[in-house]
């Protein structure tokens, strides 16, 4: 089995972000959604530490073009997650070279495009965001968006037939980590980019505890 890569999500404590930083998560990441109780805050600021080849992932939800290349540029963003209703234009726009030669961004940051999963989900729906995003990311469907700790049953991924990669998130946990993890043994063929872990490993929003998660990479290790 390839190695499973994993994004550590809501986080904005600097001691905490140094704490998770050693166990080497392939993606960090930080929400800007003001009504999430995982919001950074406006006086954010990015620690200086070295995140090695840990990438940042800024998580927006129906926020402006001009916002998000803003906080791109502000905290050197490596992937743009866009958790709301953006459409599929919106996608298209966020990746238009034109647009990011004029805003300086580098066409390296990538995109995420969130969507919430429920057994009504309809999978045709991504067709016209597929060629606007470097992934999709299929979370718990809620009135919410995101941060609910709920999963969702896994096997309606069976009906994902693209071959763009996606992040696995909603509810994984401590408790449930090996079905996902049997979940990715038997559905080979899908293209899972990695898993998203948040609510379910921390002492209160926004803090990581650092045991669960210690657990978490080791078991994941052990995949490999």
């Amino acid at each position: 089995m390839k190695p499973i890569h994993w994004k550590v999500c809501g986080m904005r404590a600097a001691e905490n972000i140094s704490e998770v930083l050693v166990l080497e998560p392939d993606y960090m990441g930080f929400i800007f959604y003001e009504k999430s109780s995982r919001y950074v805050g406006d006086a954010f600021r990015m620690p200086s530490l070295d995140f090695g080849n840990t990438q940042k992932v800024g998580v927006f939800v129906n926020h402006s073009i001009d916002f998000i290349f803003s906080q791109v540029h502000r905290y050197g963003l490596q992937l743009v997650q866009l958790h709301g209703d953006e459409d599929a234009d919106f996608c298209a726009s966020l990746k238009s070279p034109i647009l990011r030669g004029a805003r300086g961004i580098p066409h390296e940051v990538r995109t995420i495009k969130a969507f919430g999963v429920d057994a009504s989900f309809d999978f045709e729906q991504l067709v016209s965001y597929a060629p606007h995003v470097d992934y999709f990311l299929f979370d718990t469907k809620t009135s919410a968006y995101g941060g609910s700790g709920q999963r969702f049953s896994w096997g309606i991924l069976e009906n994902y037939t693209l071959k763009k990669p996606f992040f696995l998130s909603g509810g994984i946990s401590p408790e449930n980590l090996a079905e996902a993890l049997q979940f990715m043994k038997s559905y080979p063929q899908l293209p899972i980019a990695a898993l998203d872990i948040n609510s379910r490993f921390e002492k209160s929003p926004a803090i990581k505890d650092i045991d669960l998660l210690t657990a978490f990479a080791k078991q994941l290790g052990q995949q490999g």
